[in-house]
This record gives C-alpha cells, sequence and structure tokens, in this order.
C-alpha cells in the first residue's frame, strides 16, 4: 500500500499542463524547464515567438510555444483558447511576463509607468481571469504569480514597478478567496533580484555589491532556486496553500 506522504514529497506534475508567460527566458525558462522535468506539458507563452519556439522545442516534443502579448486581451483570450485547443486542458498558470522600467519618481514618465503597469499587473490579471475561467469549468488549477521584495519595501527608483508588484500581491489575494472554494489556489512568489542575464546587467558592479550587503544571505538568487519553489507551489504539496506570498530574497526584507 502507498504512503500518501510519498506521493506529496514526490513534486510531479505528471499528467499537468502548464502555462508559463515570459517563459522563453530567465526565470520563466527556468520554471519551464523544472516543471517539465517533472513531468508537467509546458507551454511557452512568450512575446519572443522564436525564441519560444526554440526553447519549447528544447524541452521535447509535448511542449508547446505560443506569441502572445499579456497586455492584450483579445490575444490573452485567443492563445488560452488555443492552448486548451491543442492541450485539452490547463492546469497550472505561471505569471512570469514583466519588466522594470526605473527612474526617480520625479524623472518617470507616464509612458513607462503605463507600460510597467500593463505588463506586470494588467498582464497577470488578464491571463489569470482567462485561464481562471477554464480552471473554474475543470473544478481544479493552480495560479501562480511572480511578485517581487518589491512588491513589500520601497526600492528608491522603482516606484512603477513597486506599485505594478504590490498591486499583484492584491490581486492574488482576492483570487485565492473567491477561487479557492472551486478548487483553484493562488499564490505569489516574491524574489530578490535573480541572477539572469538582465540581472546580471542590471546589478553589475558598485550597484549590486551595496544591495547584496543588505541581504542576510550576502547573495543574489540563481534562477533554478526561484523554480524550486514555484515547482513547490505548484506541485500537490501545495495543496493547502492559498493567498500566500513566498518570499524567496534572502531575508532583504526582514531588515
Amino acid at each position: 500500500m502507498s504512503d500518501p506522504l510519498d506521493a506529496l514529497l514526490d513534486f510531479s506534475l505528471r499528467g499537468k499542463v502548464a502555462l508559463i508567460t515570459g517563459g522563453a527566458s530567465g526565470i520563466g525558462l527556468a520554471i519551464s524547464q523544472a516543471f517539465a522535468r517533472r513531468g508537467a506539458v509546458i507551454a511557452i507563452v512568450d512575446r519572443a515567438e522564436p525564441e519560444a519556439r526554440e526553447r519549447a522545442a528544447a524541452l521535447g516534443a509535448d511542449h508547446r510555444a505560443f506569441r502572445c502579448d499579456v497586455t492584450s486581451q483579445p490575444e490573452v483570450t485567443a492563445t488560452v483558447d488555443r492552448i486548451v485547443e491543442q492541450l485539452g486542458r490547463i492546469d497550472i498558470l505561471v505569471n512570469c511576463a514583466g519588466l522594470a522600467l526605473l527612474a526617480p519618481a520625479e524623472d518617470l514618465t507616464l509612458h513607462d509607468w503605463d507600460t510597467t503597469i500593463a505588463v506586470n499587473l494588467t498582464g497577470t490579471f488578464l491571463m489569470s481571469q482567462a485561464v481562471g475561467r477554464q480552471m473554474l469549468r475543470q473544478g481544479s488549477g493552480k495560479i501562480l504569480n511572480l511578485a517581487s521584495q518589491a512588491a513589500h519595501v520601497a526600492l528608491d527608483d522603482h516606484l512603477a514597478y513597486c506599485a505594478s508588484k504590490f498591486g499583484v500581491l492584491g490581486l492574488t489575494k482576492v483570487l485565492a478567496s473567491e477561487w479557492a472554494g472551486r478548487g483553484i489556489q493562488v499564490n505569489s512568489l516574491s524574489p530578490t533580484v535573480v541572477m539572469t542575464d538582465l540581472g546580471r546587467k542590471a546589478w553589475e558592479g558598485e550597484k549590486g555589491d551595496v544591495l547584496k550587503d543588505r541581504i542576510p544571505t550576502g547573495r543574489f538568487a540563481e534562477p533554478e532556486e526561484i523554480a524550486a519553489a514555484a515547482l513547490f507551489l505548484a506541485s500537490a504539496a501545495a495543496d493547502m496553500i492559498n493567498g500566500a506570498d513566498l518570499l524567496v530574497d534572502g531575508g532583504y526584507t526582514i531588515r
């Protein structure tokens, strides 16, 4: 007779379909790779279509790539419909598409404000709503939204980014409250700086050293560490976790 604990500790995603926005690079790619290794069929959704197709092909023949601008409701709706048509269902959504346009508050342009809110917050809403409707029909699903340590503390030059990520936390909690009774868990992840290609470029040199000195662990996160946390939240081991935010910040926000 099998031990139920063994299944929980396996962190298996076998038989699951996972839609990952921003899955062609950075954190999204690391999550795509981790989920595929645990048995999920991956739908990489990204504006960079050639890269998305290349990454999906590298994961294996069962995986798919879809071009989508997450700020466009018609594109989001059409993309979700195509994924369901091709793959049958969506069990996991990871909202990882995002950007950071930084400037002192007095210099931040309206364009950069609008773009940041549109991608980071509105895109998360649109994709969560479209996929959530499918999950409600299924009676099950998990949604994981990428927030940030900037959703918990004020960071200089991050006005629009902080506002968008604080918003992601609020959105996550409301969806978790409304949908938990219908089989859907909604949670968020809040990383510190992650050593993707963009992270290295943005935080190299003295600027990065100053920030690392403020992190109790003394370093930034690796993409695989964020992917491991995402895997836990997407697995059956986290079925009783709902409306939570998992900080993966080396302790930055405890000080």
